[in-house]
């Protein structure tokens, strides 16, 4: 409503003899309890008009009912100024913005954003935190495409390391020569499973070790197993054949396993990054430090910088025996990837645990003159837990990825069921049904609640076709096509002399916002925003259903095509939010 603010901008200066600034002018929507669509806060005007807030708003009320022939009427609440637009104005609005198919679509920015999500260990299968990482990752990534930013996804895969020389270990020592295929198991799975020997089997002999005399942490560090496993780690880096042989071996089955999962979930990757490849970098970084008197070295030979100042603590970025520590793969990577991509901004999609780390990070970037540090953004993220007793894993400890899916699927499928709803459906369409409602419902309810946030996530809560959900967002979408379907709509510009009822308006109102919550919730890198705002529009357009005669039984031809249109945009805007949310909605349930 910029004519609002244009207009209230030359009454304080007609009325009051003052030039403000446009930021001055506060438009809300109008509270429920009030007559009116838009409301005007007068407290920031007071200083200008030397009056009450109620003269203040009354002056400006008065003023934009005689200038602005939008403005009908208006009413004041304390210092809130109420207006009332003419219905003429919704109709124009809806003919001339909401039917443009380009409605909410905005032009390249010229930007370049970098989205890194997922980042898995391939020692065993993604898991129901992976789960969250994942959803989230995408979805920014394409809000952020919505809004105009040109946006490269990448997966950094933790592909080396004690962890994963375990798995390896373990499948020496007890695999028999298994595999997926021998075993019928994805591939992740099978290398997961030979983790938790490991583990089993390390901890037998820990205890063997204590009641022979050792401590725990002398056991920790005594037992042969682990002494074998750091041994091939260290065969790996000298570039051992056959160590490095196992491992691309098996970390082979791991990426066809986690292919499957993502494929499943809806993720994609524009390019992959591997530890295996980058462990080493950030050495050069650490050099250019110590040049710059960034780093400082300790006796030992170590390297390390002080943050004191800046309210952390000093940190190490190499070890006295010159290897790599966490951070310096991370510092040497951060520079790769904006070698490769040249991003104007960079978003790190990792669990709150890491929040110290990338403050640590990035400020250490920021101190070696990395001009692009200041375009570095962590998405922290809270835990996901699930009620007690949900859902066990097979390793007992966490859920994996894959069977959680599986769950949704099958939870969709009885709900489903059990409404007849699916009756006239053949069984390819069924199941099509079932995984997009399954896996509708798991989407929207981890991305609906704020990022920050840990939540708890109940499968069967999450899959029902009434309140704040993903099936009933798909059900309202399947609801409105059928309508279309039914009255043989046509897009088509109606009359604007028609007479609106109240949700009539307030549904035109609410998408036309649509342009703004998608550019609001890209800046804020949050799902959640998006997700409630295409909740209300579903909310509020099956009051209008429920309140309007039966819409393809309208008489008045011109009142059923506005209706019709209505039902259309809503239609179009659910299909095209969800989507960005990475969530199908089907045009029939």
């Amino acid at each position: 409503m910029n004519f609002i603010i244009t207009a209230a901008l030359n009454g304080v200066k007609q009325l009051y003899n003052e030039d403000v600034a446009e930021s001055v002018i506060n438009i809300q929507d109008t509270r429920k309890e009030f007559e009116g669509q838009a409301t005007i806060v007068v407290f920031p005007l007071i200083k200008f008009s030397k009056k009450s807030p109620e003269a203040t708003a009354n002056d400006l009320g008065s003023y934009l009912v005689e200038h602005v022939e939008e403005v009908i009427a208006f009413n004041v609440v304390k210092g809130f100024l109420n207006l009332s637009i003419v219905d003429s104005y919704w109709f124009d609005l809806m003919n001339s913005q909401l039917l443009d198919p380009s409605f909410g679509t905005f032009k390249p920015n010229g930007k370049k954003v970098m989205v890194e999500y997922s980042s898995p260990n391939t020692n065993k299968p993604l898991h129901l935190g992976h789960v969250r990482n994942n959803l989230l990752g995408y979805s920014v990534a394409e809000l952020l495409k919505a809004s105009g930013y040109d946006v490269y996804k990448v997966n950094l895969v933790n592909d080396r390391g004690i962890h994963i020389c375990k798995s390896m270990l373990a499948w020496q020592k007890w695999g028999n020569g298994e595999t997926p295929e021998s075993t019928g198991l994805k591939g992740d799975h099978l290398v997961g499973k030979y983790y938790v020997i490991f583990d089993k089997e390390y901890k037998k002999e820990i205890e063997s070790l204590k009641i022979a005399g050792e401590t725990e942490e002398e056991a920790k560090k005594n037992a042969p197993l682990i002494k074998e496993a750091q041994k091939m780690l260290l065969d790996w880096e000298a570039g051992d054949a056959e160590v490095i042989s196992l491992w691309e071996k098996m970390n082979g089955w791991v990426y066809k396993g986690f292919d499957v999962t993502y494929k499943n979930l809806g993720v994609d990757f524009d390019k992959y990054y591997y530890e295996s490849n980058t462990y080493l970098l950030g050495k050069g970084i650490v050099d250019e430090g110590l040049e710059k008197g960034v780093f400082f070295k300790k006796p030992d030979g170590s390297v390390w910088i002080d943050l004191t100042n800046d309210g952390l603590d000093q940190k190490l970025v190499l070890r006295a025996d010159g290897t790599s520590v966490y951070i310096t793969q991370d510092l040497g990577t951060a520079q790769m990837k904006y070698d490769d991509f040249n991003m104007d901004e960079s978003l790190y999609v990792v669990g709150n645990e890491q929040d110290y780390h990338f403050k640590v990070l990035f400020l250490i970037l920021d101190k070696l003159g990395k001009t692009w540090a200041k375009g570095l953004h962590h998405l922290s993220y809270g835990m996901v837990d699930l009620p007690s007793g949900k859902m066990k894993s097979r390793e007992g400890t966490v859920v994996d990825a894959d069977d959680l899916i599986s769950e949704m699927v099958s939870t969709a499928r009885q709900k489903t069921e059990a409404l007849g709803k699916v009756n006239n459906l053949s069984e390819d369409e069924k199941d099509s049904l079932y995984y997009q409602i399954g896996m509708g419902a798991l989407k929207y309810f981890l991305l609906k609640v704020e990022p920050k946030k840990r939540l708890l996530f109940d499968p069967a809560e999450s899959i029902d076709f009434q309140g704040n959900t993903g099936p009933f967002i798909q059900y309202t979408h399947a609801r409105i096509k059928s309508l279309l379907a039914k009255a043989s709509y046509v897009t088509a510009k109606t009359s604007n002399d028609m007479a609106l009822s109240e949700t009539e308006s307030d549904m035109i109102i609410l998408l036309s916002k649509y342009p703004i919550e998608i550019e609001g919730a890209a800046k804020a890198y949050s799902p959640a925003t998006l997700s409630n705002y295409l909740y209300e529009i579903a909310k509020l357009f099956n009051k209008f259903y429920h309140e309007a005669p039966p819409i393809f039984k309208e008489e008045d031809a011109e009142l059923k095509q506005f209706r019709l249109n209505i039902s259309a945009v809503t239609a179009d805007l659910l299909k095209r939010g969800m989507h960005i949310l990475g969530i199908t909605v089907p045009e029939r349930m």
